[in-house]
């Protein structure tokens, strides 16, 4: 039987050797080996969290002050772990680089795109997520360690919903990443390795970011800050809030136009230019330049509006953490 890296390579709908602009819904057969993969029963008991580390989750307060939904920094270096046959594992992505020739597109122009797309019909709104991410471990006495994982949410007709998360780096596929044992001490891992597999009971909330997200963005602007629970949503909780949404929505042509317009209408998020994803997708970058000492970039599909990813790098140094500016921090990269 194929491992569970094949199975989910198979549910990719973006493959190795698509077109820059691949991002569909999947077919029936990628669809049936993603159901297989996700009802099969865990391996192994899910892993716990570094021993001695800050996690990178919303939620947690920072040393350096950094507000509890800022993401962590890390050094872009490569560990070598494991014995001496053993391929290096990179800890962490490069930042991402605007194309030399690439001439900006204004967000209220990406905005009219989606619009027009949304109305020459596309993709459906689909509860569930499938992200890849890189996120942080970190301590004051030790490098910072980033393990890539991916993370597959899908909901099914009753209420409930299955969550496969596995260790994986798509920019380097088949090589072992760096994972963590049963103990939680960082080691090289199989490129596959499954982190954890649970099923959840039926959820019926009727709540943001539960509920089904309105595609207007008037309306849309109020779902996300009931979700951020704040009367206000600010770029940097703005983007907070789509990071959230995008954890439990894949969005549709719809809801994505309304949430373009939504980021045009943001103060301090100017367009930069085009960028390749982490995923091979060609995209439009928008940055925000924020006053905790950290740049936040958002990428968007540049036909559809559709968000393709949130990279945050730092632009200070924190020495006592082993990071300096330009150091890449969390970066998520959302597919169909």
């Amino acid at each position: 039987m194929a491992d569970e890296l094949d199975l989910l390579r198979r549910a990719n709908p973006v493959p190795t050797d698509a077109s820059d602009f691949g991002d569909g819904p999947l077919d029936a057969r990628a669809e049936r080996h993603l159901e297989k993969l996700l009802r099969e029963p865990p391996p192994a008991p899910p892993s716990r969290p570094l021993p001695g580390r800050r996690s990178t989750r919303r939620g947690v307060r920072l040393a350096w002050g950094l507000a509890a939904t800022a993401v962590v920094a890390v050094t872009a270096l490569a560990l070598l772990l494991g014995g001496p046959s053993t391929t290096p594992a990179v800890a962490a992505p490069r930042p991402l680089v605007v194309l030399a020739d690439a001439t900006p597109v204004p967000l209220y122009r990406l905005a009219d795109r989606a619009e027009k797309a949304a109305a020459d019909g596309g993709p459906g709104l689909r509860k569930g997520t499938h992200v890849q991410s890189w996120s942080l471990g970190m301590s004051e006495d030790e490098p910072p360690v980033t393990l890539p994982v991916e993370r597959v949410v899908r909901w099914t007709a009753d209420g409930r919903h299955t969550e496969l998360v596995v260790a994986t780096d798509p920019r380097h596929p088949g090589r072992p990443v760096l994972g963590e044992d049963e103990d939680g001490t960082p080691r090289l891992v199989d490129d596959g390795h499954v982190i954890s597999r649970k099923t959840y009971p039926p959820s019926w909330s009727d709540a943001p970011p539960e509920s089904r997200p309105p595609h207007d963005a008037g309306r849309l602007r109020a779902f996300l800050e009931e979700a951020q629970h704040t009367d206000s949503l600010g770029t940097p909780q703005l983007l907070d809030a789509v990071q959230v949404l995008l954890g439990h929505w894949t969005l549709g042509a719809r809801e994505s136009a309304a949430l373009a317009r939504l980021l045009a209408d943001a103060d301090g998020l100017r367009p930069v230019g085009q960028v390749t994803d982490r995923l091979g997708r060609r995209g439009q970058a928008y940055v925000y330049e924020g006053t905790a000492g950290v740049r936040r970039m958002l990428i968007m599909h540049p036909a559809t509006g559709a968000v393709f990813g949130l990279e945050t790098t730092f632009t200070e140094d924190q020495p006592e953490y082993g990071v300096t500016a330009g150091d890449v921090m969390e970066y998520n990269a959302w597919t169909r």
